[in-house]
């Protein structure tokens, strides 16, 4: 099990605390809660000039590094590190391994999340260093990222679409960073797509596959229910380590996680974007999407205090952002090559036609494997535009 220890202390020599004497650029595991938040903050500090940029506010990505409000930790251990240049951060980075990916997958990989940095390729090698010494001590054979922290948080580097803002739980970046991942000696090997959707109603074909599925014996189609969200949530993330569990580099949701899920999306959540489908009473398949909070939370600063909450809340409430994003839509396996193999396709419509009604107008739809060509087919079958691809990188150690 990890601990708080695990991610707020290292072994912190002379040598790893200052650099090499002399040289320009320090690199700093972080130790205390004011490097936390320089931590936090950098990445806001650095996109400030541009208009694309998106994050969660400052106290929530807190949170996310912090054990006590991330039950990531109880099967995780991580240590940050920033870059110094004259006292002045100019990069940060997360080294950390999952005890479920190793479980899972048994292939020797840690990772490394979190990352930004200024145009600075000396400032890149020495904090993706820090990263792979600390995850060569600990046993790893290969250093993979970016995650922050885990394939189920934000997840790999932009290295297309860099015009657009990003959609809420998805990373921005800066147009040089793979070039400076690729110089530090890290190769792709693995990309994620990202699609737009901007017209008002789905091909004329989908809408017809979709409504001849809703014609099925004992299939039902409902929201989930807010004050019931916990149960909800359960079956829903029991369809999602069910039918994602072949994917690459999947690691289940834990209780615990599907637990701090819940509590994060009873303050987001348009439950009419939320389905769960049943037949015979028996959960078969789901499709989540979330309200893209960044549009209406851009102007806070990153800031919740003192008002922060209520303005968000208001406006998530009041002022529904104009975008979602799909995140999740899942069959279960018995479901699927039967005459209800078009439930994805039915989930899809109900939840597009349910926000045009509720006045969304456009959606992000994130993220699918390059390589499962199925799923990427079936996107742009529905009328999906590929707009954004991130890239997942690794080195050998």
């Amino acid at each position: 099990m990890a601990t708080e220890s695990r991610v707020d202390t290292m072994e912190v020599t002379e040598e790893t605390r200052q650099g090499d004497r002399g040289e320009e650029v320090v690199i700093e595991p972080v130790i205390g809660a004011g490097e936390r938040m320089e931590f936090v903050r950098f990445g806001r500090q650095l996109y400030r000039a541009d208009p694309h940029y998106r994050c969660l506010p400052d106290l929530l990505v807190w949170d996310r590094l912090w054990p006590r409000g991330n039950p990531w930790f109880e099967h995780g251990e991580a240590q940050l590190f920033v870059a110094r240049r004259q006292g002045e951060i100019v990069g940060r980075l997360s080294a950390q391994i999952d005890e479920e990916h190793l479980r899972i997958h048994d292939d020797g990989a840690g990772f490394f999340g979190f990352f930004e940095s200024v145009a600075d390729q000396e400032v890149a090698n020495r904090l993706l260093r820090a990263a792979e010494d600390w995850c060569r001590a600990r046993g790893m054979e290969r250093i993979r990222g970016p995650f922050s922290f885990s394939i189920n948080q934000e997840s790999g580097l932009l290295v297309e679409g860099f015009d657009s803002p990003n959609y809420v739980m998805m990373p921005h970046g800066k147009p040089y960073y793979g070039n400076l991942l690729e110089k530090a000696g890290y190769q792709g090997v693995q990309d994620l797509y990202a699609w737009r959707y901007v017209r008002e109603h789905p091909p004329k074909q989908v809408q017809q596959i979709a409504d001849a599925v809703a014609e099925q014996p004992g299939l039902e189609v409902r929201t989930i229910e807010k004050g019931n969200i916990e149960s909800d949530l359960d079956v829903i993330m029991s369809i999602f380590n069910e039918a994602w569990s072949k994917n690459w580099g999947f690691v289940p949701l834990t209780q615990k996680e599907i637990e701090e899920l819940a509590k994060q999306f009873k303050l987001i959540i348009d439950p009419e974007l939320c389905l769960i489908a049943e037949v015979d009473g028996e959960p078969a398949a789901m499709a989540v999407a979330l309200p893209n909070i960044y549009e209406v939370a851009s102007d806070l600063d990153g800031q919740l205090f003192p008002f922060g909450w209520a303005k968000l809340l208001y406006r998530i409430k009041r002022r529904r952002p104009k975008s979602f994003r799909q995140i999740l839509l899942g069959v279960r396996k018995k479901f699927r090559g039967s005459t209800l193999g078009g439930l994805s396709l039915h989930l899809y419509v109900q939840i597009h036609r349910k926000a045009y009604r509720r006045g969304y107008v456009e959606a992000e739809a994130s993220w699918t494997l390059a390589d499962n060509e199925r799923i990427n087919y079936g996107m742009e079958f529905m009328g999906s535009e590929h707009y954004k691809t991130y890239r997942v990188f690794e080195k050998s150690l």
